[in-house]
């Protein structure tokens, strides 16, 4: 099979003369492929690969941070959490299966309804899409690992804590009872603890997702192999890369709402309360603005499994490459634009009701763009009906039926009629259920000899596969009947003689089927396989990189990292395991003692670092454990221990980073194979710190404008925002705090400068100047909110304007705190004048930071005077 996208290789390598540092022949040729290598030194190369890249022993093991283990313990408790929901779906089940049950109350019934869909949406679906993520990329990518280990690592113990924390109070009967949405103003005026374990618990799980979106763009962006254009990427990868950026943009507004309800439900900030100036829709707005592009978050990974599986069981390559990408961005893309679609029934107005109901029915178009690609790569190809693509077929299936209903609800008057009804959640499950979990397991089954090098049971499959399907159907499909006959949601009982007693008894059957099923399948995933052969190397046939994998299994990710040329290397690329087996690729050695992997340009794959990645490390535990604690103790209202976790917290990321990172190497260069010579250190835009400092600001720079928005939301939903006689911000201290901030934005790129000038203890005094300059801003700040006298409390004007102020001084700390690190980098010779990737990833944060600043000092200090 050929790619014609690949286009010819040329016959002849090229001098590698347009990035500074790398020189030698490139690409390779076939004569330098095909070059033998000697037995010897082929066996001392695995054996320096294989000691660098083995797992720590014993109770060490906790300690791994590679992609491979973090991988699978991430996707396990995932799935332990989903079938933790699961269970509580089958009580609520079991309470509505007769009319005027008591099986359980209505308290600890909307605990288990509430506990349920946040545990579907915040544990499983998007954690499982991460986790498989850091688990397969790197073998679809060919490299060794993802670039920030100990951040993947953080980020799961981070998921695990935060989820034990939030499930757990399930157990002391205090968990959150107002909705997986938590619409105030039922959330914020009830007394307990539940909405603040649902806040700030699962804004600490957050975090967590933020960090593996992070990790998986830049994995995207800069680990692929030499070669490997971006026209030539996996669909698998595309689809990383969209929803990562999705959830680098959705998550932050949640994380703003959470901000502002966390201030009233602590401090009695009235954002939500409409009787001090606040409105409980802009939480709407903020939720349903995360909310809508999660469904598509949810969805798009399972489109990515099966524009892997489709084209192996096809045997060919898939169907119109780019217009699935271009069907992925678009879907993304408008997915942001749906928010209203769950906001029919507030009284916003027609206009805006018929520019978003439009907008609903839009997305059906990228969205059956990629489905109708996957059914000609069908009809095109030779179809091997595998469990994997019969799972992808019912999920799909179950999913356009749920697509179907969606149309339906996103018809503005059809919805008036069925909100809140039965109705909305049957069409909620077809979507998420055809959407991820069937698509999922599908994944799983696929990927699972590539996991384990063993194979699930086809048999176990095929009886999982119909009582998940048959048994969802029962379940589901009758709720679209009880919600057009009246029932309503979030119900725990009902009277009889309505007519849907024997609807949701035959749904109460149906859920028990369906749990079967998925019992079915958990047994076949975790049962003991140890007297069961070893699966063969690419048991599917599959043609991307993955299926080169090593079987036994070696820790080292690929034996060396393959020139692509082709989007489906194993079929197109001749003998390319032969060689990757053999060392004939790059970084075929270890010989420094160091795990690294290949950091590539953007766009073209072109080699550009070496790059050193971190092994096993405690300080990733200790870390998440007191962030943990940052978030945990201020639910109980334990605010000093809260503060001393979060210094903790931000002491053992600094030793981290210290420790860990932008480390000085030995030389500045280092032959990677086939002539090649790489450097081993890169600043600025070429190195993967960069990128990820760029990727995280602008997550942050999101949830900051998110809070902008609150501010104009105010001023046009009422008639006193700011209020006729309020005291507005001092606008002579503000502008003080902003020509400070920005004072300390140009001490860092003045110590930059100055430092690759050669001068790095004068660097380092400039950096200290601007963290004075900093800490001087914060002080400013604090005095202009506090001058006029203005109370957060009397009214959601002063409220917002404290937090735009509080959301800027905390990142002014934070600014501080990298200002004062370039300084102590550049005393004790952790950067240089030649190495100061440090003093680029700062300098890149504090241009955020002076965006921030002055958006904050015209909101806070002279819009209102204008409104």
């Amino acid at each position: 099979m050929t790619d014609a996208a690949a286009g010819p290789r040329p016959a002849v390598p090229r001098g590698y003369d347009a990035d500074e540092g790398v020189t030698g022949p490139y690409p390779p040729t076939e004569e330098m492929l095909a070059e033998p290598i000697p037995e010897e030194v082929r066996q001392a190369q695995e054996d320096r690969l294989r000691e660098v890249w083995k797992e720590p022993p014993g109770w060490r093991y906790l300690s791994a941070v590679n992609n491979s283990e973090i991988g699978k313990w991430y996707s396990l408790t995932a799935f332990g959490f989903m079938l933790l929901a699961g269970i509580l779906a089958l009580v609520m089940r079991a309470q509505l299966a007769v009319p005027d049950n008591d099986l359980i109350s209505a308290n600890r019934y909307n605990q288990f309804f509430t506990m349920h869909g946040s545990a579907m949406m915040f544990l499983f679906a998007v954690p499982m899409f991460e986790a498989i993520s850091i688990l397969i990329l790197p073998a679809f990518l060919g490299a060794r690992d993802m670039p920030f280990p100990r951040l993947s690592a953080y980020g799961f113990w981070c998921f695990v804590i935060g989820g034990v924390f939030v499930m757990g109070s399930l157990l002391f009967d205090a968990a959150p009872d107002a909705g997986w949405f938590m619409y105030p103003p039922l959330s914020t005026k009830q007394g307990g603890i539940g909405a603040d374990i649902w806040l700030l618990g699962l804004s600490f799980i957050e975090v967590a997702s933020i960090a593996a979106a992070v990790e998986l763009i830049v994995g995207v962006l800069k680990c692929r192999p030499p070669g490997m254009r971006v026209n030539l990427m996996p669909l698998y990868a595309w689809y990383v890369l969209v929803v990562g950026g999705m959830i680098l943009f959705a998550f932050p507004p949640l994380i703003a709402g959470d901000f502002l309800f966390e201030l009233e439900r602590g401090f009695d900030w009235p954002f939500f309360d409409p009787e001090r100036g606040g409105d409980p829709l802009l939480w709407q707005h903020l939720f349903w603005i995360f909310g809508h592009p999660e469904v598509y978050i949810i969805f798009l990974p399972s489109i990515a499994i099966a524009a892997m599986v489709v084209p192996t069981a096809a045997g060919r390559p898939i169907v119109g490459y780019s217009w699935i990408v271009l069907s992925a961005v678009g879907t993304g893309f408008i997915s942001f634009g749906l928010w209203v679609h769950h906001m029919f029934t507030t009284g916003l107005p027609t206009i805006s009701l018929g520019f978003f109901s439009a907008a609903s029915e839009a997305v059906v178009i990228p969205t059956g763009i990629q489905l109708f690609a996957f059914v000609a790569t069908l009809m095109v190809g030779r179809v091997t009906l595998s469990l994997p693509l019969l799972w992808i077929a019912g999920g799909l299936a179950i999913f356009t039926a749920g697509g179907l209903t969606g149309v339906m609800v996103a018809i503005a008057p059809f919805d008036w009629q069925v909100h809140d009804t039965y109705f909305v959640v049957a069409h909620l499950h077809y979507t998420l259920f055809g959407g991820m979990v069937l698509p999922v397991i599908g994944g799983v089954t696929y990927f699972y000899p590539f996991f384990t090098k063993k194979q699930m049971s086809r048999r176990l499959g095929l009886w999982s596969f119909w009582l998940t399907v048959v048994g969802f159907n029962i379940t589901f499909l009758p709720m679209h009947l009880t919600g057009l006959w009246g029932m309503p949601r979030r119900v725990f009982t009902y009277p009889g003689g309505l007519g849907w007693d024997w609807l949701n008894l035959l749904s109460t059957a149906g859920s028990v089927i369906v749990a079967a099923g998925i019992l079915i399948f958990a047994w076949d995933l975790i049962r003991p396989k140890g007297r069961e052969p070893l699966t063969e190397r690419n048991p599917w046939g599959g043609g991307t990189l993955e299926w080169s994998h090593d079987v036994p299994e070696e820790k080292w990710g690929v034996r060396s990292v393959p020139y692509i040329t082709s989007r489906y290397p194993l079929w197109d690329q001749d003998k390319i395991v032969e060689r990757m087996d053999a060392g004939r690729y790059y970084l075929p050695d270890a010989e420094e003692g160091h795990r690294e992997t290949l950091v590539t340009s953007v766009i073209d794959a072109r080699p550009l670092q070496v790059l050193r990645v971190t092994g096993p490390a405690w300080i990733t535990m200790a870390a998440a454990a007191f962030t943990g604690g940052a978030f945990i103790f201020p639910t109980f209202h334990m605010y000093p221990p809260a503060i001393v976790s979060g210094a903790l917290a931000i002491l053992c990321v600094i030793y981290w980073l210290w420790t860990s990172t932008a480390q000085i190497p030995e030389k500045s260069t280092k032959d990677i194979g086939l002539g090649l010579s790489v450097p081993t250190y890169v600043s600025g835009p070429r190195a993967v710190g960069w990128w990820g400092m760029w990727i995280t600001m602008l997550g942050d720079s999101t949830a900051f404008a998110s809070l902008v928005f609150g501010v104009f939301f105010y001023w046009t939903a009422g008639t006193d925002f700011p209020p006729a006689d309020a005291a507005h911000v001092d606008w002579r201290w503000s502008l003080m705090a902003g020509a400070l901030g920005l004072a300390a934005w140009a001490a860092i790129l003045l110590a930059r400068t100055t430092n690759r000038g050669g001068r790095p203890l004068p660097a380092a005094a400039i950096a200290g100047a601007g963290a004075v300059a900093g800490a001087l801003a914060i002080w400013a700040f604090i005095t202009a909110l506090r001058l006029p006298g203005l109370n957060p409390t009397s009214h959601v004007y002063p409220a917002m304007m404290w937090a735009l102020g509080v959301w800027t001084i905390a990142h002014l700390g934070a600014g501080i705190i990298m200002l004062l690190y370039c300084a102590a980098a550049l005393i004790f010779g952790k950067a240089t004048p030649t190495h100061d990737a440090p003093m680029w990833n700062v300098s890149l944060y504090w241009h955020f930071m002076a965006l921030t600043v002055t958006v904050t000092v015209l909101v806070t200090a002279f819009l209102p005077r204008g409104l």
